[in-house]
């Protein structure tokens, strides 16, 4: 969880950046940067998703899937939430220029998302084969 965390913290902080940038030199369209700048944001839920499903005993039996899963999942939303920033920072700032292109401009940090909605789907079904007794 504090991976994804920490990744959405600073993929929001570059798209928030280019967001503002954004605002200063147009007159309209400020809720769609600040949105866009906010989609990082999801790898923290994720990361407390899996948190949860990997909330049980420790045990010798389970203890190092458990850590491998929750720091490889981890690592993966912590890159994924970078990379979604500077996507987003990326989309802002040509959507500045040429507002027609903000649909288009979406696609790669939407393609980063499902990097990270596969692992987390990954951990999910991997943690359902962890033992817990």
């Amino acid at each position: 969880m504090a991976l994804g965390a920490i990744g959405a913290a600073i993929g929001c902080t570059i798209a928030g950046q280019a967001a503002i940038g954004a605002m200063m030199e147009v007159n309209s369209g400020y809720g769609r940067f600040v949105g866009l700048s906010a989609l990082p944001s999801s790898m923290s839920i994720y990361g407390i998703v899996v948190m949860f499903i990997l909330n049980r005993p420790v045990l010798p039996i389970n203890a190092g899937a458990l850590f491998g899963l929750g720091v490889l999942s981890g690592l993966a939303f912590l890159l994924a939430a970078i990379y979604q920033g500077l996507c987003c920072a990326s989309a802002i700032s040509g959507s500045k220029s040429k507002p027609e292109i903000f649909g288009l401009a979406l696609a790669p940090a939407a393609i980063v998302e499902g990097f990270a909605v596969f692992a987390f789907v990954f951990a999910l079904v991997a943690a359902g084969g962890i033992p817990s007794k």
